[in-house]
């Protein structure tokens, strides 16, 4: 789910900060640290690409990384190859009756995602015919989407704070629970036999899969917790809350590792790399911060014209694809709405 940005950060003026800035530190920067700082001064080029009409709210890379997903306002998702250092749209894809607000690939196989929509409903869809697999009819207006790691299951989630599992293959519901609390983001588990939800609480609850009963409530945060992600080793999760804090989680303890701290206004949205060793987090802030998951170092930041709504880093390769708000509805003439933006690019190509 992403926060609705506030009136007062609309007119904030943040002062500029210059993204070469070294980072000071008493400590001894890690080899990691110093190759991908090396890797970021001579690949830090942003480029933006026209995806939608209106304000994007979800990207993410299939898991071969050959495509990039776009949800959007605009009721519909957009679909871009990765060629070399750009992205080229490949298609359109129509049919929610409201805005997409979340989708996400299947975790092996590149052709399918899924899309929830305020319409009620979720649908599967497929590049290679570039045609809806599936409509699902759900109770709510969905807000937030995930697709299990086996493969198996969609879990989709509702303004209702309903959470309903949909089996992949049969596109029936499995099980459907009420909370009592304010759902924010759903996230499996790597090892697929745990569901976790972030919720208005503050708290990380965490049930058992598949039969859904309650294991753990961790109070995460003094604030709303908005956004959880797993980092692709299996090792960490990360929260974002509206307190601007990220919090880096061991899986197997459930304990808080590092907190990170550099943003100012609720935490949006989260991506770690394809290494598990960078995590990028984004808000209101005019930048996204690219930090160090080991040592909670700023390794870099990515300058933002206006707050962020969603970052996903590239399955393979240090490329991360992110879209932001529009500034205040009005467009320059030659900067059309809906834009998806890439950073990583080489500054010369």
């Amino acid at each position: 789910m992403t926060a609705k940005p506030s009136q007062a950060a609309r007119g904030r003026h943040l002062p500029s900060r210059h993204p070469m800035k070294k980072i000071k530190s008493g400590k001894m920067a890690s080899q990691y640290y110093q190759e991908m700082q090396e890797s970021f001064k001579n690949n830090n080029k942003s480029r933006e690409f026209p995806a939608h009409t209106a304000k994007v709210h979800s990207v993410a890379w299939s898991c071969d990384g050959r495509r990039l997903a776009s949800g959007s306002f605009d009721k519909t998702a957009s679909v871009f190859i990765l060629e070399k250092d750009r992205l080229v749209k490949e298609n359109n894809y129509r049919g929610h009756s409201d805005s997409v607000d979340q989708l996400c690939w299947h975790p092996t196989n590149p052709d399918l995602f899924v899309t929830a929509s305020g319409d009620k409903t979720i649908r599967i869809w497929d590049v290679r015919t570039t045609k809806c697999v599936a409509t699902v009819n759900t109770k709510g207006e969905n807000i937030n989407i995930c697709w299990s790691p086996d493969g198996q299951t969609i879990a989709v989630g509702n303004k209702d704070d309903v959470v309903t599992f949909i089996d992949a293959k049969t596109h029936r519901s499995r099980a459907e629970e009420q909370f009592k609390f304010e759902v924010n983001e759903i996230s499996w588990n790597n090892d697929n036999d745990m569901f976790f939800l972030t919720n208005g609480n503050g708290c990380i609850n965490i049930l058992s899969y598949p039969d859904l009963k309650p294991i753990q409530s961790i109070n995460a945060h003094p604030s709303n917790c908005i956004c959880i992600k797993f980092d692709p080793t299996g090792k960490y999760f990360a929260t974002g809350s509206a307190d601007a804090l990220v919090s880096l989680w061991d899986v197997e303890e459930l304990v808080c590792v590092r907190c990170f701290s550099r943003l100012d206004w609720p935490v949006r949205t989260l991506s770690f790399s394809n290494d598990g060793k960078m995590l990028a987090s984004a808000s209101e802030d005019h930048f996204i911060d690219i930090a160090e998951v080991e040592t909670g170092e700023k390794l870099w930041e990515v300058q933002c014209d206006s707050p962020t709504f969603t970052v996903a880093w590239h399955p393979k390769r240090p490329l991360l694809a992110y879209a932001c708000d529009d500034k205040e509805g009005k467009y320059d003439s030659n900067r059309e709405a809906g834009t998806v933006k890439l950073f990583g690019l080489p500054n010369d190509s």
